[in-house]
């Protein structure tokens, strides 16, 4: 008698129990050409992005990047006697000199001199931090409010600039060109010089050079302690104590 096999499949298979249907394999050549078009595609984007400055995928902060903080209190606005002496301002001058020597009652075309002298220089005007007494400086609770005192600008000693100066002209008399009393030699000019710094000094003291130091000084100050947080900055000239 002949006995039919049955075969019981389990539910959803399709074939007998433990048998699993062969898995389909993606051709290797298939793979690596997905992938070289991938670096193809990769290495255009970053050509794109370098020539044309634009950001072509989003860019994530390193959440482990190391930050500074800096906590240091403004510096204290005693610093600025370091400053000592501040040159605020240049006043640059050309005067002209016309000195007429000779003695009384004689014709200058006889006995004397007539030298015409051209001299350029500068004055300064400065700032003398280094006077700064207590009482001078006031800062606000707060940190935001300064008041600063200083002493008015002063003018320094006039400069005649041998190379912006020169003799323009000189007459001498029969007699002195004869003689040969003055010559045109650098101590000749000695009283021109004289004359030029004296005149340049003057010059400088009706100009508004002072003035011009003080203003350049205070915009200068305002400038700086504003950078270190200061919003309201006041600064005040004034005569020296006798």
């Amino acid at each position: 008698m002949d006995t039919q096999r049955q075969w019981t499949q389990p539910r959803g298979g399709d074939g007998p129990p433990g048998w699993r249907p062969p898995r389909r394999r993606v051709p290797a050549l298939l793979v690596a050409g997905i992938v070289l078009v991938l670096v193809v595609l990769m290495v255009v984007l970053m050509a794109v992005s370098s020539l044309t400055g634009l950001r072509l995928w989003p860019s994530f902060a390193n959440p482990f990047a190391a930050r500074q903080l800096d906590r240091s209190p403004p510096v204290l606005l005693e610093a600025i006697e370091d400053l000592e002496v501040y040159k605020a301002a240049t006043g640059n001058f050309q005067v002209v000199v016309d000195l007429e020597e000779g003695p009384r009652g004689i014709p200058l075309i006889i006995k004397g001199q007539r030298t015409l002298f051209v001299a350029g220089g500068s004055v300064d005007a400065e700032v003398d931090f280094s006077t700064l007494g207590e009482g001078a400086i006031k800062v606000s609770g707060d940190g935001r409010r300064a008041e600063i005192t200083l002493p008015r600008a002063r003018l320094t000693k006039a400069r005649v600039d041998p190379d912006q100066s020169r003799v323009f002209s000189r007459d001498r008399g029969l007699l002195d060109r004869l003689g040969s009393v003055l010559s045109d030699n650098p101590t000749s000019e000695r009283e021109l010089y004289r004359l030029a710094q004296a005149r340049m000094q003057a010059a400088a003291a009706r100009s508004d050079l002072v003035a011009r130091a003080e203003q350049n000084t205070r915009a200068m100050l305002q400038s700086m302690l504003r950078s270190l947080g200061y919003t309201d900055v006041t600064v005040t000239f004034r005569d020296p104590q006798t």
